[in-house]
């Protein structure tokens, strides 16, 4: 019985070690060709070496880190890399929409509907503390969208793409414009759900894919 429970102590640890460090990859606190070592991150993380070896094999199969002979070297997520996750969402978004039509519960419903409201509540505040709040609650939205589509496959597929492009979310979502945009195409996605219209979702989950990636190559042209 205490053997199970260090080993799920263990696992845990790991898991956390793993989604601290692809959410500060991701974010751009270690940059793209920034070297990391076991010893520098077991320091920086207070824990074990143990767990932080775990992490970086992990980073290594998402193609986030790559092993080099001093440690391992931040690959993070390209421009390229960006364009090609956007065409996977055009593509994949507006279907994970029109299947949540169908299969989404009704307390899946009233979720995305809080979610959104909350959205809207955080947009008319000023501060930092705020647009992370709404970065958050986009992920709960795609999230709680990709899930209630009812595919397992679809929604690992979409979670994980959607997670990897933190950092250009964040920095779209602190655009008070793009942001009070982004809100209103996710009440229409909800709109269409809640009505059990596969089109209509399929047809505005699409747009705000594709409003998403023009506004990410719009900051881009910006610098």
């Amino acid at each position: 019985m205490n053997q199970l429970k260090r080993d799920h102590r263990s696992i845990s640890i790991a898991d956390q070690v793993f989604e601290q460090l692809e959410r500060d990859i991701l974010s751009g606190k270690y940059p793209r060709g920034e070297l990391l070592s076991e010893l520098r991150l077991s320091s920086e993380m207070g824990v074990s070496r143990t767990p932080v070896r775990e992490a970086i094999r992990r980073l290594e199969q998402e193609n986030i880190v790559q092993e080099c002979g001093r440690g391992v070297m931040v690959l993070g997520i390209s421009k390229e890399d960006m364009l090609d996750m956007y065409d996977i969402r055009i593509r994949l978004d507006g279907l994970a929409a029109r299947r949540a039509a169908k299969n989404m519960s009704d307390d899946e419903l009233r979720e995305m509907r809080e979610i959104v409201e909350l959205q809207e509540f955080y947009a008319s505040k000023e501060g930092d503390e705020y647009s992370t709040k709404l970065y958050d609650l986009d992920s709960q939205f795609h999230e709680l969208l990709y899930q209630g589509s009812g595919s397992r496959m679809m929604a690992e597929v979409l979670c994980s793409v959607h997670r990897k492009m933190a950092k250009y979310r964040m920095s779209s979502l602190s655009r008070q414009r793009r942001a009070a945009m982004s809100i209103s195409e996710h009440k229409d996605i909800y709109t269409a759900i809640a009505d059990r219209d596969g089109d209509k979702a399929d047809e505005v989950a699409r747009c705000h894919a594709i409003n998403a990636r023009k506004s990410m190559i719009s900051m881009e042209k910006q610098g």
